[in-house]
């Protein structure tokens, strides 16, 4: 499972135009499942969406979670995260699960990221064709892999 976090003053959903799902400051998480991914991948991964330390403290160090800037959540799947562009110009999504795995995935992460952070997350729409956008804080984005921990 891969994961690109943002900080974000704000971001959104959209979909066929019209407006999805919103936030204000907090976090906006791009997520990549692959078929081997597990729930030891998805409770690894929603810790480190609630706990990681990047917004600023009083003393303008990146110290604080989510939950402690009372911050909000927006989760966004993203089968091309897992795009492989080894061979060629045209990228392979092979290691991206399919839907009928992903799904239930993407669903539990969710689940998981709201109940470790304590906040509730927003959510784009599986599989649909969304419009995101985003105002990046920082610039502060952050990549992680759960088959890589580094």
């Amino acid at each position: 499972m891969r994961l690109l976090i943002q900080r974000v003053r704000h971001a959104s959903v959209a979909i066929d135009g019209r407006l999805h799902s919103a936030i204000g400051q907090g976090l906006l998480v791009f997520v990549g499942i692959e078929a081997a991914d597990s729930r030891e991948d998805i409770d690894f991964l929603a810790g480190k969406v609630a706990r990681l330390r990047i917004f600023d403290d009083d003393a303008g160090v990146m110290n604080l979670d989510v939950r402690q800037i009372g911050g909000e959540v927006l989760v966004v799947s993203q089968f091309t995260l897992h795009a492989s562009t080894k061979k060629g110009n045209r990228p392979s999504y092979i290691r991206a699960a399919g839907e009928a795995i992903a799904r239930p995935l993407y669903e539990r992460f969710v689940a998981a990221v709201a109940e470790q952070s304590g906040r509730p997350v927003r959510t784009g729409v599986f599989g649909a064709d969304m419009a995101v956008e985003l105002l990046n804080d920082g610039p502060v984005t952050i990549w992680i892999d759960s088959k890589n921990k580094e």
